[in-house]
């Protein structure tokens, strides 16, 4: 490491050395709440309601039912805060840790529901203070133009940091084309409903398109003892398929495709492809859950969040069950 880079990262306000910090999520505690808000009003808690599918740019997907009430703007803020807030409360500055703007791109009607697609514009945070920040975007403009490593430019970089402030489940997701396998991670994910799932992926990725032709995956949550396992299947994204006994799988296989499921998996959904679009590096993709099915009942589900949420906690004497790799 060069020595301007060991200077920054001593300056930098950051207690983690990994970007990245795995634990399990039923057991984090006192985890922020995110709002929908309107100038200093709540409009509503969108905690669990909302999907992070996108960080090049930063993509967040929400859903409405049919007659929800809910007025949809083309402009969004959403607020991160420690504060539990009823709807049409008012919320004064400091109780937000980080906020972000966005604007509307996309409507996706499906069944009883529309998805909402929100592209990132700007973000603050005050996990760290803006002394360290400004060391953070300097290491980050310095050190992080990589071959293969997707740049996250200016104010992109503070935004990814506030998604990650709350706990994204990193699952596994199986796929298979006549004999042959890939198995590989993901953090931008998530159910819609009980009847819709969303999926995000690199679009370049020979993942990806394994995916869209293959047209059905099994996707699983893992327990989080498996997370140096999980992180290390993250190359293949980028791998051709292989035989099934090049991967981790266990002995049991999902309930209708039939596929090998992950050694570690708790809980697994089958999900049939619908359609997809891309934006930025992006592949956006919407599933039909076929079935979902428990296999172990534990609360230790995987996720992670980045460590600059991680340092402002861990300043805050807040307790965290992280699991350094």
């Amino acid at each position: 490491m060069k020595l301007l880079q060991k200077i920054l990262n001593k300056l930098n306000g950051i207690h983690y050395p990994q970007e990245y910090l795995c634990l399990a999520k039923e057991s984090f505690q006192q985890p922020l709440r995110v709002y929908i808000v309107e100038g200093s009003k709540v409009i509503k808690d969108i905690t669990h309601f909302h999907l992070f599918t996108g960080y090049s740019p930063l993509v967040f997907a929400i859903s409405f039912p049919a007659g929800d009430r809910t007025e949809i703007p083309a402009n969004l803020e959403i607020i991160f805060s420690e504060r539990p807030f009823q709807q049409n409360e008012i919320l004064k500055k400091k109780d937000a840790v980080a906020w972000l703007l966005f604007k509307l791109i996309r409507k996706q009607p499906a069944n009883n529901i529309t998805i909402f697609y929100y592209e990132g514009l700007k973000g603050e945070n005050r996990f760290v203070s803006g002394f360290h920040q400004s060391i953070i975007e300097l290491n980050n403009r310095l050190y992080n133009k990589k071959e293969g490593n997707i740049f996250l430019a200016d104010n992109l970089y503070c935004q990814v940091q506030i998604a990650y402030a709350v706990p994204r489940i990193i699952s596994l997701i199986t796929v298979k084309i006549g004999d042959l396998y890939n198995l590989f991670p993901t953090d931008l994910h998530g159910s819609v409903n009980d009847q819709y799932y969303l999926v995000s992926l690199r679009h370049e990725g020979k993942a990806c398109k394994q995916v869209e032709t293959a047209g059905r995956i099994v996707i699983s949550q893992m327990n989080c003892d498996a997370y140096k396992t999980v992180y290390s299947l993250g190359k293949n994204h980028m791998q051709e398929l292989k035989s099934k006994d090049n991967f981790p799988f266990g002995n049991e296989n999902s309930w209708f495709f039939q596929f090998p499921l992950p050694k570690s998996v708790l809980r697994y959904r089958e999900l049939k492809l619908l359609e997809s679009f891309g934006h930025g590096i992006h592949k956006l993709l919407l599933f039909e859950i076929v079935s979902q099915q428990e296999v172990q009942i534990e609360p230790a589900t995987l996720a992670h969040v980045h460590n600059c949420y991680a340092s402002w906690r861990y300043n805050r004497g807040i307790p965290s069950n992280f699991l350094l790799r």
